[in-house]
């Protein structure tokens, strides 16, 4: 094993050994709280252009299987761990970790202390980054490189991630609905989770327009998790604006929900480190119940959470707001069937107290269906 170096963009360099695949890779540098399901962190989407830190200490031990992926690949820029594990051992284990990092090309960094990289990004917020391994470079030169990158702040990166042409997933049993899915970086747990309610999931390229959607005549409309900065994502918006007209109910979650918010007319902005990991508390503001819950943003809705507030398309309220900062994790009209969450209530792996927001959104199709 090589050295290797994991550069942040204010000059703070990290060195440890070369894991993965070896050479070099940039991202937005982030940290993820998780203990366990880092293949489905991986392979989802949202993590496009970031390089991603596990604070969890040892990783690796269940190695990976294709039943679990979220997606086709993986899709981080880069992967830093503290102690990966030197054995596989689980009954489900198809190949290793590193093996798989290496087949897909992904730069990864050894032996760093990920306690002491994840204070600095919550002290000084997440930031560009760089992983170095077998290159011969000066640090003042990893440093440059690192600062010659573009930042997350006005990225768009959904037409990377988005299918190119729309599937079907069907549903499980007898169909019940059918729901146009928007594709922004989309997880494989996502349909699965509506097929199980006996829903028909098209799943739909990003740029689709209102008549592809209308001709599908959906009984709701998904709007999925994605990568990037909502700020954006100006069509997609306008494309909201015309199904809340048409009054189709929309569930949003996670980037979708950053478009619902923009669609009703709130700003977006950018939190300091985000939330990602699967142990994050969040309150539903109905009821006063503590859901834990899984999320990936970096992005965050700016909305009253006091008051009702007043959109073009009738009143509105903020439904659930996280415990560790205030942020707004989920909005609601009250006139129209639209509602979304920042978090993910497909959660894998877990944990899943927020899988009943999948049975809302069947049951305001229900209501839909039967006005």
């Amino acid at each position: 094993m090589s050295k290797a170096y994991l550069v942040l963009d204010d000059g703070r360099i990290f060195e440890g050994k070369s894991w993965g695949a070896v050479g070099k890779t940039f991202g937005e540098a982030v940290f993820q709280t998780g203990m366990t399901g880092y293949q489905e962190t991986l392979t989802d989407p949202s993590y496009f252009k970031q390089v991603v830190v596990m604070t969890a200490p040892h990783i690796g031990n269940t190695g990976v299987n294709t039943a679990d992926n979220e997606s086709s690949k993986i899709w981080v820029a880069g992967f830093v761990v503290r102690n990966p594990s030197t054995l596989t051992s689980n009954w489900r284990s198809e190949r290793s970790l590193e093996s798989e990092l290496i087949s897909q090309n992904i730069v990864g960094i050894q032996g760093v202390d990920t306690r002491a990289i994840t204070r600095h990004l919550r002290d000084r917020g997440s930031m560009r980054v760089g992983i170095f391994s077998e290159l011969e470079l000066t640090r003042e030169e990893m440093v440059v490189e690192v600062r010659k990158t573009d930042s997350m702040s006005g990225a768009f990166l959904v037409s990377e991630v988005s299918t190119p042409a729309p599937y079907v997933v069907p549903a499980i049993g007898a169909k019940k609905f059918v729901v146009a899915a928007l594709d922004l970086g989309i997880k494989a747990a996502t349909p699965r989770a509506l097929a199980e309610r006996g829903v028909e999931v098209h799943v739909l390229p990003f740029n689709s327009s209102i008549e592809d959607i209308l001709a599908l005549n959906p009984d709701g409309v998904f709007l999925s998790n994605g990568p990037g900065d909502p700020s954006t994502m100006l069509d997609t918006v306008e494309l909201v604006r015309s199904i809340l007209l048409h009054e189709i109910p929309i569930f949003g979650i996670c980037f979708g929900h950053q478009i619902l918010g923009r669609a009703l007319g709130f700003e977006t902005y950018k939190l300091s480190f985000g939330h990602r990991g699967i142990n994050q508390p969040v309150m539903d503001k109905s009821t006063g119940k503590v859901e834990i819950t899984s999320h990936n943003h970096g992005f965050a809705v700016k909305a009253p959470t006091e008051t009702t507030f007043a959109t073009v398309y009738g009143d509105g309220e903020v439904t659930h707001v996280c415990l560790n900062d205030g942020v707004v994790e989920g909005l609601q009209l009250l006139d129209r069937p639209a509602f979304s969450v920042q978090y993910h209530p497909e959660a894998a792996a877990g944990p899943h107290d927020a899988a009943y927001l999948f049975d809302r959104f069947v049951e305001l199709m229900s209501q839909k269906v039967e006005s």
